[in-house]
């Protein structure tokens, strides 16, 4: 056999073991209404006046949302009055300390400042559903952390082509979503677009002060949570969640291709095998059939690109061409995680972060996911009530913080 083809076998075998997972999945989020829980849903918003009306009026109208907080993170366009005229509370974010990546400073602040002994954390482009937020309090009896993956929402055949092929190649080298068993600590996926805590455990793990300078915050967050002993769950929400990332296609290439290489959060060597997975299982097979040149193997691995492609239909709120088109591209993708992993972007949102600025934040030792913080101030941040002003937008009928007693401490014990 040549060298290409070992190789192209045993990368075949990698990826066959992680989508043999997806036979035991963990069933998807069922809606749960009434809850016993104080849920406190923190968004944080960075010129997002376009998109993030519906958003809130989702929030709004579930009765399972104690508050709503939007932490306005330097926004040059309307998000703060706009959110506080459909009714949140805004968290006037402070100016962004050295090292610090904005999403994770915003959601610091937001974390500080709610109400709830559950905080749920929103981007602003999902849209969920009744029984959602309910859902995510019930799975915390059996998480510490737990993220939603969506449905997503795609407008345009191209677009949605490329975005099943990218997302194909997270499958590939990650599993399906809703594993039954935890992975490893280096191998653990989460969805920052959406995810769920217990308040008082986060902020004494200090999570988002430890992941400060990641560019891929959510999974550096569930890895280093994971590593500390959390219960990490990445669940199945597509009935309970939509998610508009993008506009178009260009969008697709450039924002979710500077992200899924995962480079801050995975070590050389797994990148490089990885990629090497990407491009002998996805990529090879496509190029070998367009050239009239095809190998068993190749064929072999096309019939599970396929089989693949069907499954993945359930991941998009309308699914279409775009979606079974989508093994066409996989060479093309791999070219952009190639590029995105030798030539990582660190710019987001009119910022420019330094390279590799991760590498020097200097790690928090572990604290317990059970301990109750004496200051719930993560070192390194101001006191409550100066680092952040909020303005009231919330509803009357939502109790206020003032005066609640504190929530108990989690015991370890399950």
């Amino acid at each position: 056999m040549r060298p290409l083809t070992v190789f192209q076998a045993v990368a075949a075998l990698a990826v066959g073991v992680r989508l043999a997972r997806g036979r035991d999945r963990l069933p998807p989020l069922a809606p749960v209404g009434a809850t016993a829980a104080r849920i406190s849903v923190v968004i944080p918003a960075r010129d997002e006046e376009g998109r993030i009306g519906p958003c809130l009026s989702a929030v709004l109208a579930d009765p399972a949302v104690m508050e709503v907080l939007v932490v306005d993170d330097e926004s040059g366009d309307g998000t703060a009055r706009l959110a506080a005229e459909l009714g949140a509370k805004v968290v006037v974010g402070a100016p962004l300390p050295e090292g610090w990546v904005g999403k994770q400073w915003a959601l610091l602040q937001g974390v500080e400042a709610a109400g709830g002994d559950i905080v749920v954390t929103l981007d602003a482009d999902a849209r969920p559903a009744p029984g959602l937020f309910g859902a995510l309090a019930a799975a915390l009896d059996g998480y510490d952390l737990v993220s939603a993956g969506p449905r997503f929402v795609c407008g345009g055949i191209a677009e949605q082509a490329l975005h099943a092929s990218f997302l194909a190649t997270l499958v590939y080298r990650s599993g399906p979503i809703g594993p039954s068993s935890a992975p490893a600590p280096h191998r653990v996926m989460a969805n920052g677009q959406c995810m769920a805590f217990r308040r008082t455990a986060m902020l004494s793990a200090g999570g988002f002060r430890r992941v400060r300078g990641h560019m891929t915050d959510d999974v550096a967050l569930a890895r280093t949570l994971a590593a500390d002993g959390w219960a990490v769950g990445f669940l199945d929400a597509g009935g309970l969640l939509e998610v508009d990332m993008h506009e178009s296609a260009a969008e697709v290439w450039r924002e979710w291709g500077r992200s899924l290489p995962l480079r801050d959060v995975t070590g050389p060597g797994r990148q490089a095998a990885d990629l090497a997975a990407i491009w002998l299982t996805a990529a090879l097979p496509v190029l070998r059939l367009a050239a009239g040149r095809p190998t068993r193997l190749d064929l072999g691995l096309l019939a599970v690109r396929l089989l693949l492609t069907g499954a993945l239909r359930g991941s998009y709120t309308r699914p279409g061409p775009g979606v079974l088109l989508s093994p066409l591209l996989d060479p093309l993708t791999a070219v952009r995680l190639t590029q995105a992993t030798l030539r990582p972007v660190r710019n987001w949102r009119g910022r420019t972060y330094p390279r590799d600025a991760h590498r020097g934040a200097a790690p928090r030792e572990a604290v317990p996911k059970d301990a109750v913080p004496r200051d719930a101030v993560p070192e390194g941040t101001a006191p409550e009530g100066t680092a952040a002003g909020v303005t009231t937008g919330a509803r009357p009928d939502r109790p206020g913080r003032a005066g609640r007693p504190a929530p108990p401490a989690r015991s370890a014990a399950r």
